[in-house]
């Protein structure tokens, strides 16, 4: 099993260790004894960056591995990895603006069921709780921006493999994604609009 690296420690660089490299059609898969690239899922789009030479071009979990494709081979044994941050830093504020939506959409009785942190396309959906109370965009809005004025620290919490990751007094929730250090790295997290379908309700939002 691969080491999540990035689930208690937020390095963009790492000496790491090569397990194996194989061919994979025009790239190459490489597996690490632990990683520091975050792999697609849970609504994050997956890490770039380098290991040592090569370029990773996208990155994957695969049953109890995660996989590292990149543009030319890998030799095994240590080797340096880095992550490219500027892609991390905007996937890490999307995906914790994210979990700040939920937040905000629970307190109204609103429970969120699924989430998407892509550039352009991000959105929180919500079925209704037996509680659930008129919701708007500009009563998100407010409460967004009145806790990341007051910039809550993020904390992670390890349990029997169970991660979770919270905001100050908030709620955590289970998740193996990137998330800010404090609130205050968010920026201005705009909610774009509201939409109910088939008891579904999607928010979508962007940062600025």
């Amino acid at each position: 099993m691969t080491e999540r690296l990035f689930f208690t420690h937020d390095h963009l660089t790492a000496e790491l260790e090569v397990l194996s490299c194989t061919p994979h059609e025009d790239q190459f898969a490489v597996v690490l004894q632990s990683t520091i690239f975050h792999p697609q899922g849970g609504g994050q789009p997956f890490d770039t960056g380098w290991l040592g030479d090569s370029q990773v071009v996208r990155v994957t979990q695969e049953v109890d591995r995660v996989v590292h494709y990149v543009d030319q081979p890998a030799q095994p044994g240590p080797i340096t990895a880095r992550v490219d941050a500027q892609r991390r830093a905007l996937y890490t504020r999307l995906h914790s603006a994210g979990h700040l939506i939920g937040n905000a959409g629970e307190r109204l009785g609103w429970m969120p069921i699924k989430a998407h942190h892509w550039p352009g396309e991000c959105k929180i959906t919500f079925i209704r709780g037996q509680a659930a109370q008129t919701i708007d965009a500009e009563t998100l809005q407010a409460q967004i921006n009145q806790w990341i004025a007051a910039d809550y620290p993020r904390y992670t919490a390890l349990d029997d493999g169970t991660r979770e990751v919270g905001f100050g007094d908030l709620p955590a929730y289970a998740c193996g994604g990137t998330h800010v250090q404090t609130l205050s790295e968010l920026g201005q997290v705009t909610i774009l609009a509201l939409s109910e379908k088939k008891g579904a309700l999607s928010v979508r939002y962007s940062l600025d």
